[in-house]
């Protein structure tokens, strides 16, 4: 047996557990001197370690990380066959010839099975220590019994924020599987000829009324890269059939061009038709891998967008830095243009810093006539907005030149 078939590694992340618990898990690795205090949960046949304290990594454990327990002792323990508290694991007989004490290297080991509050078996406190630690006794053991029963109050809420957090798992990785979301296209049009110059590929989900939910939910499971992935390969697949001279644009968070984008945008067969839309919810614009990501896109003549630009998120800082190609101004600025001086004050900030560093500038957003004529009249270049158009699969009609719509009081929310 190896290590790699001890520890299965992470599954997903783990609900983030009250403070209380990770005291108590100090307070035990504390009292026992042991080098690693944790607490897991039951999965089936897996024991995931939600919650650590101390150091994991001479275990080649860590946080998420699903143990088979019926191969390693944990499940002796829970079978009641093994003691709780077991000082010296190389030199008792119940232990000495355990495979699973030799891979882990666990020279000392205490384990107590946690009930949650309607007395089910919720999973183990335990602790770990590289060395025998001879001085464990009936006190320590005391104490493991006195914290696994007031830990009971506190595991059913992990176990039902786990549950939910696997239900979310689940949902998004079977759409994500099936594919089970299409792809819209609103132009952003140049705002003195009508014409398109880019489409941006904007998700769509049936029944819903936008999609940012669900790219959140994907984003506190671990799944937030994959699904955006899934989403802009079902997006590239319109590329051969975009006219000249328009480009297509893709939403991608910072994490996701740190997962795969950049090599999946590089085998599209044409990225220099691509822009990267980098969308305002994370802020990662001192880390050099990421910079070191948009210097290869830039290196495939694929155009960087700053999302959002007004946005806590989306700040001056970030358009220094990334120096983007085109920057969009977010809707809240450009629904005051018409009648605010502040708002008007910001998009000619913009503007001014645009020109300094060769970008472009896009007004979102724009739904009525009042705020196209404004947006003209700070001299941006492009607009977008369900004035000019609105979203549409079909590319055809995303294609043609746009007339503004009748001005509408309806606001549609944000796509991703």
């Amino acid at each position: 047996m190896s290590r790699r078939h001890v520890c299965l590694g992470p599954q997903s992340e783990v609900p983030e557990p009250s403070a209380a618990v990770v005291d108590l898990l100090g307070l035990l690795q504390r009292r026992t001197g042991m080098d690693l205090a944790w607490l897991g949960r039951f999965d089936g046949q897996l024991l995931v370690l939600q919650t650590m304290s101390g150091n994991p990594r001479p275990f080649g454990l860590s946080p998420g990380c699903s143990v088979r327990y019926e191969e390693v002792l944990f499940g002796q323990v829970r079978n009641a066959s093994f003691p709780p508290l077991i000082p010296d694991t190389r030199r008792d007989p119940r232990t000495e010839s355990s495979a699973s004490v030799r891979e882990l290297g666990v020279g000392a080991y205490a384990a107590m099975p946690v009930l949650d509050a309607s007395g089910r078996l919720y999973g183990l406190l335990g602790c770990l220590n590289r060395h025998p630690r001879p001085s464990l006794g009936e006190r320590d053991g005391r104490l493991l019994w006195l914290l696994a029963e007031f830990l009971t109050g506190y595991v059913s809420d992990l176990r039902e924020m786990w549950e939910a957090r696997s239900r979310t798992w689940s949902r998004i990785q079977n759409m994500i599987d099936e594919g089970d979301f299409t792809i819209a296209y609103q132009p952003i049009v140049d705002l003195r000829t009508g014409r398109p110059v880019a489409l941006e590929a904007l998700t769509r989900l049936e029944n819903s009324p936008g999609p940012g939910p669900l790219f959140t939910d994907a984003a506190d499971v671990g799944l937030g890269p994959e699904l955006e992935l899934a989403a802009i390969r079902r997006a590239l697949t319109a590329l051969p059939e975009l006219p000249g001279g328009v480009r297509l644009a893709v939403n991608a968070s910072p994490s996701t061009l740190l997962n795969g984008l950049v090599g999946v945008l590089l085998e599209s067969g044409a990225p220099e038709r691509l822009a990267v839309e980098i969308t305002e919810n994370e802020y990662l614009a001192d880390d050099h891998d990421l910079l070191a990501s948009i210097r290869t896109l830039r290196d495939h003549d694929i155009r960087i967008v700053v999302d959002d630009m007004g946005t806590c998120f989306a700040g001056l800082q970030l358009v220094l830095r990334l120096r983007p190609d085109v920057i969009k101004i977010d809707r809240f600025i450009v629904r005051g243009m018409p009648t605010d001086p502040a708002h008007q004050a910001v998009a000619a900030g913009v503007t001014t810093i645009a020109q300094a560093i060769g970008s472009r500038v896009v007004a979102e957003g724009i739904e009525t006539t009042a705020e196209l004529a404004a947006a003209r009249d700070a001299s941006l270049d492009y607009g977008q907005g369900f004035l000019l158009a609105t979203p549409t699969p079909n590319l055809r009609t995303a294609c043609a030149p746009t007339t503004p719509r009748p001005s509408t009081a309806m606001h549609r929310p944000p796509p991703h």
